[in-house]
């Protein structure tokens, strides 16, 4: 199979994850999320738990401390290893499934890029992370609003178009339509006709 990148931008509780890992299984490849975490907290010689705490996190302007005598925050040096870590094996020629990172502005010079945004109502979304994390209706909304509003804040802090914005990805599609299982089958049928070419 020559190259594929799959890129998946997803706000929270839409399934998008989900979607991800359907699609690496699909098309055998591997997926980066959490993986990505592992990756530079041994490069970095910190614990996963204090990357993860930075990690896709825009730089706070009050709070940021520069590392190793630099400028950059931690936040922007963990930012800028994924965003490295992820072109590195692009330039190599892999085949992966990435979730979020910024990746659809990040891999965008490559032709082998299929970028994918997966959104949802606030009624799919509340139920699926109500029943995720069996916590309540209340809590299950603010947990939405908290986690889209950081998404959004890191993917316009390094990215020009703003998160969500449709002339950013290849397809944008609604999984409370079909339902996760579907969608990840139409994007997987969606991807095959793309790179038919």
């Amino acid at each position: 199979m020559k190259q594929l990148l799959i890129s998946v931008g997803r706000e929270f509780g839409s399934g998008g994850h989900t979607v991800a890992e359907k699609l690496a299984e699909k098309f055998n490849i591997p997926l980066y999320d959490e993986q990505l975490i592992t990756e530079i907290a041994e490069k970095m010689g910190l614990s996963e738990e204090v990357i993860e705490k930075y990690n896709e996190r825009p730089k706070h302007k009050l709070m940021s401390s520069a590392i190793m005598g630099g400028n950059q925050s931690l936040e922007e040096s963990i930012a800028k290893m994924q965003f490295d870590f992820l072109k590195n094996k692009a330039e190599k020629g892999e085949s992966f499934v990435v979730v979020g990172r910024c990746s659809e502005t990040v891999l965008k010079e490559y032709p082998a890029l299929v970028s994918v945004f997966i959104l949802a109502d606030h009624e799919c979304k509340t139920e699926r992370v109500m029943e995720y994390f069996c916590i309540s209706k209340e809590k299950a909304q603010a947990l939405i609003e908290q986690k889209d509003k950081e998404r959004k804040a890191y993917h316009n802090y390094y990215c020009t178009l703003k998160w969500g914005d449709s002339r950013l990805y290849d397809l944008c599609i609604n999984s409370s339509r079909l339902g996760i299982d579907k969608t990840a089958d139409f994007v997987e049928f969606y991807i095959k006709e793309k790179i038919k070419d």
